[in-house]
């Protein structure tokens, strides 16, 4: 059975190897720091993470798909003097906090995996890096102690408190900003005459009242793709009037890579596209990477991208207008973070819509800016009468996947 901790207080432990593990709902890493009584590494060899996954009785462990890695130590292959094993949480989004989410809990565990410990670390607030607990000797004896120190200094200055080197690239120089010379001053006369009369000017009449900004609806061409704005509106129908039957919606996005201090890397971003479909207000059908195509048969996602890596569409839904029932009044487009990443970590996000039948690009809506949600209502399809139409929305809303995003998407739905 599995003692918990609260923050300062510690623990014997009587095995040789323990396994210390994460439970998370942000993404994020663990590393150790291998310490001695000064409280500094003895070389960048005693600082494990996931660009140097071994160290001196320490290895970092990848987790399964979703799961942050662990650390195992085995404690009799520690270095004699190496004081302390000092487990650290580092958000991978060093823009959020650990104050956004629920609180991480951080296990000790024996060789065979049966928990020895746990200590849920409250109380963090802006912090995106935590020494979350640490392995020490006491009498020639381990034990294990819950820390819960916050860090405000950035990873960098972290690790650098601990006597590592960090090779960071340099700030690019700024050259220094010219200032326009001041103008001279006008000569003054030594007796200046007296100022003329001036009327009082004749009352302003009252501004008219602004008219309520409305998105225009803009038209399809053929002679190049629509670039959307926010809240803009297109009608589904080519040149000429005809009305598209067949369309392709595209979604991609790229994840911000790492850059600096201990090697450049992606955050590994599972983005997930989904077509949800309404009747009215009604959701009656979803396709998502668990039900590929929609009931009716109208609608058909082609299939999982769990890294957002590659060029052009990561993940494509094909529409056909024509199959789609008459009940069926709205179909919203949504990406969700199916391990929690923010779009603060996404860049070049976009949606755009294909005519299939010609495979030409005739609208395209990109995400500006990284928004604090994990989850976005990108686009919706909607009828108007006897025609659909397309509008763009790139509003941000909290979810993992298409059934927690479902009951957030009625505001949506307004013509």
């Amino acid at each position: 059975m599995s003692t918990p901790l609260a923050k300062g207080q510690n623990g014997p432990l009587s095995v040789d190897d323990v396994i210390v593990s994460l439970e998370l709902t942000a993404a994020a890493d663990l590393s150790a720091l291998l310490v001695t009584d000064s409280g500094k590494v003895r070389s960048d060899a005693d600082f494990v993470f996931f660009n140097q996954p071994t160290g001196p009785g320490v290895q970092l462990v990848p987790g399964a798909t979703g799961q942050a890695a662990s650390l195992k130590v085995s404690l009799g292959a520690v270095p004699a003097d190496i004081a302390q094993v000092r487990a650290v949480i580092t958000l991978d989004d060093a823009t959020s906090s650990f104050g956004r989410s629920a609180p991480p809990t951080a296990r000790v565990a024996d060789g065979a995996g049966n928990s020895l410990y746990e200590y849920k670390i409250e109380g963090l607030n802006s912090e995106s890096i935590v020494i979350a607990l640490e392995l020490y000797r006491r009498q020639g004896a381990w034990k294990v102690r819950a820390v819960g120190q916050g860090y405000a200094g950035g990873f960098a200055a972290l690790v650098t408190d601990h006597g590592v080197s960090v090779d960071d690239a340099p700030a690019p120089a700024v050259a220094p900003v010219q200032q326009p010379p001041a103008p001279a001053p006008a000569p003054q006369a030594a007796y200046p005459p007296p100022a003329a009369p001036v009327a009082p000017p004749a009352p302003a009449a009252p501004p008219a009242p602004a008219a309520p900004s409305v998105p225009a609806e803009v038209s399809l061409t053929k002679a190049r793709p629509v670039s959307l704005s926010k809240g803009q509106k297109v009608t589904l129908r080519k040149d000429g009037g005809v009305a598209l039957t067949y369309i392709q919606m595209g979604l991609g996005w790229d994840p911000i890579e790492k850059r600096g201090m201990f090697g450049n890397r992606s955050a590994n971003v599972d983005l997930d596209a989904s077509a949800v479909l309404f009747a009215d207000n009604n959701m009656v059908d979803v396709a998502y990477y668990g039900q590929l195509t929609s009931k009716d048969g109208s609608i058909r996602h082609q299939g999982d991208n769990l890294t957002g890596e590659g060029a052009g569409d990561d993940e494509v839904i094909l529409v056909d207008l024509t199959r789609i029932p008459p009940h069926i009044s709205t179909i919203v487009f949504i990406v969700t973070s199916y391990r929690g990443h923010t779009f603060e970590q996404v860049k070049n996000a976009f949606c755009r819509l294909v005519d299939t039948t010609s495979s030409a690009e005739l609208a395209r809506f990109t995400l500006q800016g990284g928004m604090p949600f994990t989850g976005m209502v990108m686009a919706k399809v909607y009828r108007v009468g006897g025609e659909w139409k397309l509008q763009a929305i790139g509003e941000g809303i909290q979810a993992k996947h298409a059934g927690e995003a479902a009951p957030q998407l009625a505001r949506f739905l307004g013509v």
